[in-house]
């Protein structure tokens, strides 16, 4: 694969002065990254130690260790024997400071301070405990993510809940599945969505899927819809009393359950605990240099990984959050950026191609941003490129990690010469191999994770997380075990990374995980349709993934008007921004002995279609 070795920004000697980064390598008196990075995961209770004490995350009470891998490298328990409650830690910023920027009905700007979102998170937990909620309780949000989810999601944390992540995309079938998966207790919903000028029924969807306690705010207002006699708007739910003290945890208690979908089609229920929160916060330190001074925007949901990750990395760090609840394919969004004076942005590469395509991001002050960061998918150099001009040539940090490690396992410095779509070093205290289809240690092949770190999970709700992760791995040369996680990549000749997508049939698409089996179950029931077989493929000079639909027809059938209804089922189930990029119409599809669809098949003779094409 071939990318443009030329960089697209150089750090200064001011900007390498004054990174986060710079400041924690002099403190410990070690010189350059790579020698930075081994020492993290060398002294694995030296670093986190100092981590905790940078970012001065609050306990209870106090740990007697760092880390205890008494029981193995595979289930390590960190700070045993403290008490924490991590949303203590988001609030040590002054009280004025502003905490959330977000825009109201009028476009304009607005913003929410520290102290302001404190007390209306207390607010909900008093709300929560009044209707006997209480430590342990799986309390799910399905709602876009404004300041009032943001603070639910404290809320929930502070009582010593579990917040279940469910994305306000999904059918009420794949909500109900993910509340089933959780055992959920209750949920927080809105009455409607409101994107790109249209409304869209949220509720319904909610009540559709579940009998749980539901409390329901306005998008705009009052409630737009009528709601059931058992559950409660908004306006009845939340309390007076702002003072709330939040509930002592042990470190290693769930705080948060993500879903990410397996090849199966069930989506994997993964666990974060109170600890999970330091990763997120650690990485935003070290990688997107994350101050207080700063604003980061990155368009997100709660259901997806980044939206917890964007809460910890951004109040922890005693930084500001600007949320934008819209679809940001427009300028208006662009607008939104350059109002907040936003000075970090996040993004998926499939938003910044839609950028370049249309256009719409030209002519607006983004002079406020001192960087980008991407990840969720495989970027196009060309397309960061872009992205860098249209803030005058700013760095993109690339991040790429998972739910499951709470993180990254590769990205960039802020120190480093900065090279489009390209990788410079492991996360901080974290590390991994490279291994090929024998196992072996390579330049190109399958990324595994060398534990142990802050962040790896630990256990999954609905799958052996052992044979998930570890069971066949090798261990590597040093003897250490090695953990699964599934993505391809390259070690370049000039030292840096670029990923390549996925080792199994997992997609990444718009930034977001989903599973072959999920696309083709929403598929399922099309009139003339047999069977269909999902798969994601990289476009010849990298980029986003592209989703191409394969089927067999019991009829010749218009393959515009079956792409039409596929495109339909798909944006009304799982999510809008999943567009097909094409429809492939076969005899039979080819099997396994044991009946299984060989996707990896079709993907390789995809490819080799496309590459005689070209």
């Amino acid at each position: 694969m071939s990318f443009d070795p030329a960089p697209i920004w150089q750090p200064s000697a001011r900007e390498i002065a004054n990174a986060n980064i710079s400041r924690f390598m002099a403190d410990l008196a070690v010189d350059g990254v790579k020698s930075f990075h081994r020492w993290s995961v060398d002294n694995v209770e030296a670093f986190w130690q100092k981590v905790v004490e940078t970012l001065g995350i609050h306990f209870k009470a106090p740990y007697t260790a760092v880390c205890d891998l008494s029981q193995s490298v595979e289930s390590p328990v960190w700070f045993p024997n403290g008490k924490i409650n991590i949303t203590d830690s988001c609030f040590f910023a002054p009280e004025d400071h502003p905490a959330i920027y977000y825009a109201d009905d009028n476009k304009t700007v607005c913003s929410l301070s520290y102290g302001e979102l404190n007390k209306l998170s207390n607010r909900i937990a008093n709300g929560l405990s009044s209707l006997g909620y209480k430590a342990g309780d799986p309390i799910a949000i399905i709602m876009p993510m404004d300041y009032f989810a943001v603070a639910i999601y404290l809320a929930i944390i502070k009582i010593g809940g579990i917040v279940v992540s469910i994305a306000d995309s999904f059918s009420s079938e794949e909500i109900a599945s993910r509340l089933n998966i959780a055992k959920a207790k209750g949920v927080f919903t809105q009455d409607v969505i409101l994107r790109s000028g249209k409304k869209h029924d949220l509720y319904k969807r909610v009540h559709e899927a579940c009998r749980l306690k539901t409390i329901v705010l306005p998008a705009s207002g009052t409630i737009d819809c009528s709601i059931r006699s058992t559950d409660m708007e908004w306006k009845d739910f939340i309390a007076s009393n702002s003072r709330f003290e939040s509930v002592a945890c042990d470190p290693m208690s769930a705080c948060n359950i993500l879903f990410s979908s397996g090849t199966t089609g069930t989506p994997k229920a993964i666990v974060w605990n109170h600890s999970t929160a330091i990763k997120c916060a650690s990485d935003a330190f070290f990688h997107q240099n994350i101050q207080a001074s700063d604003t980061i925007c990155w368009p997100t949901n709660l259901g997806w990984m980044m939206g917890p990750w964007l809460i910890f990395a951004a109040l922890i760090n005693r930084a500001s959050l600007a949320l934008y609840t819209d679809v940001p394919a427009s300028q208006a969004f662009g607008q939104f950026v350059q109002d907040a004076k936003v000075t970090i942005l996040g993004v998926v590469p499939t938003l910044v191609a839609g950028w370049r395509q249309s256009h719409c991001m030209q002519d607006l002050d983004w002079s406020k941003i001192k960087l980008f960061t991407s990840t969720g998918e495989a970027s196009n150099p060309d397309d960061m490129r872009y992205l860098s001009s249209l803030a005058e040539g700013k760095p993109i940090i690339e991040y790429c990690g998972g739910t499951e490690i709470g993180g990254a396992y590769v990205t960039s410095t802020v120190i480093e010469t900065n090279y489009p779509s390209e990788f410079t070093t492991p996360a901080m205290g974290i590390d991994f191999t490279i291994l090929n289809e024998n196992g072996k240690p390579d330049n190109v092949g399958q990324a595994a994770i060398i534990p142990p770190s802050i962040g790896l999970s630990t256990r999954l709700l609905n799958a052996d997380h052992h044979k998930e992760y570890f069971q066949d791995m090798p261990k590597d040369s040093r003897g250490n075990i090695l953990r699964r996680h599934g993505d391809q990549i390259e070690q370049l000749t000039n030292g840096n990374y670029i990923i390549l997508g996925r080792m199994d049939d997992t997609m990444n698409l718009g930034g977001i995980k989903v599973s072959s089996a999920e696309i083709e179950r929403v598929l399922a029931g099309i009139p003339g349709i047999i069977e269909t077989a999902a798969i994601a493929v990289s476009p010849p000079n990298n980029g986003p993934n592209q989703l191409v639909i394969y089927a067999s027809a019991s009829e010749k059938l218009k393959d515009e008007n079956i792409k039409s209804e596929m495109q339909k089922r798909i944006s009304q189930s799982i999510n809008p921004l999943f567009k097909i990029h094409k429809v492939i119409f076969l005899k039979e599809l080819p099997r396994t002995a044991s009946n299984k669809v060989m996707r990896r098949v079709l993907r390789k003779n995809y490819l080799v279609e496309a590459s005689k094409a070209s």
